[in-house]
């Protein structure tokens, strides 16, 4: 059964990057990988917003399409290390940008969210035009992406091989309670603060829209989804918005193989984020659980590539040589 009792990972990282709260301000803050040489291709939405993806096309045979985390972008630092590692190893790399993170803010109200599976199918419909099969990866946010759009967008396209989720808030509300516990709560402050800078923009797009007297009070993720993104999003409220975007509502439906990369000491998690039960019961859903590797980290000694997009790499080698 594809639960993984075993990671090599925690045999592979150093003492210092046993902390999570360092592994993952290193890897946020401090670490640094240049991105790759891109093509920049503006994707034009039958809504009439847009979406901007950049690329490498190295392989017209076989390509990743990466996708970023809440309030990231193509160029993070995870996802050009990870861009980089695959190139490397032949394959072709999509990496894309949600409403109003390439760093021009999108035409319409609404932004982004765990679910917005249309849009990141927009960005596979445009990549199948130029290679012949696709491996989805996923951090944070955007695993959640990559796991509701394997579950839910059925039937998935057969040219659509596997998908990897690295730190994935598999139950949205778990992630969202766990943001709110002791040092934890200074990343729910960085995401405030940069989602509140979007929100006055919109405010200055669409004054009549809604009532964006209330930004001033946003103080955290539970004020900020319940005025804003569950309405921006047509949900009733943050309790129907976090049930109805979390990958726990559509995991059990996806028919390709997945790996779950989730580390037990990241700070981003709470306990239901990690669907053991499922995995133990399922063919197709692996969940490795390192002890260590904090969020989106996952840092290696002696190495300027993460384990993460290395363990990626390595799960889709094995399914391509099955």
């Amino acid at each position: 059964m594809p639960l993984l009792d075993y990671s090599s990972y925690n045999e592979s990282v150093s003492l210092l990057y046993k902390h999570k709260h360092v592994s993952t301000i290193y890897a946020g803050m401090f670490k640094k990988f240049p991105s790759p040489v891109y093509q920049r291709e503006i994707l034009e939405l039958n809504d009439g917003d847009f979406l901007v993806v950049d690329f490498n096309l190295k392989n017209k045979r076989k390509a990743v399409v990466l996708c970023h985390g809440l309030e990231g972008n193509s160029q993070r630092t995870y996802m050009n290390s990870c861009a980089t590692y695959f190139l490397n190893q032949g394959f072709s790399v999509f990496a894309w940008n949600n409403r109003s993170c390439s760093g021009d803010m999108n035409r319409l109200p609404r932004l982004y969210h765990h679910a917005t599976i249309e849009d990141l199918d927009a960005v596979i419909q445009f990549v199948l035009t130029q290679v012949e099969e696709v491996y989805l990866i996923g951090y944070s946010m955007g695993g959640a992406q990559t796991l509701n759009y394997l579950g839910r967008m059925q039937p998935v396209d057969s040219r659509i091989k596997a998908g990897v989720a690295i730190s994935v808030p598999v139950e949205i509300k778990s992630s969202a309670e766990s943001l709110k516990k002791g040092f934890n709560r200074v990343y729910m402050k960085n995401f405030m603060y940069d989602l509140t800078k979007k929100l006055k923009i919109k405010a200055k797009q669409f004054p009549d829209l809604m009532d964006w007297s209330k930004i001033k009070n946003i103080d955290s993720f539970d004020y900020l989804d319940d005025h804003f993104t569950a309405p921006l999003h047509g949900f009733k409220d943050r309790e129907d918005y976090y049930y109805q975007v979390s990958p726990a509502r559509s995991i059990t439906n996806i028919t390709l193989p997945v790996l779950i990369l989730n580390a037990l000491d990241d700070p981003f998690l709470g306990p239901d984020c990690y669907p053991k039960e499922l995995a133990s019961k399922s063919n197709l859903i692996h969940l490795e659980t390192p002890k260590y590797g904090g969020h989106c980290a996952f840092p290696l000694k002696n190495n300027t590539f993460s384990y993460a997009e290395i363990r990626a790499f390595s799960f889709i080698k094995e399914l391509s040589q099955k």
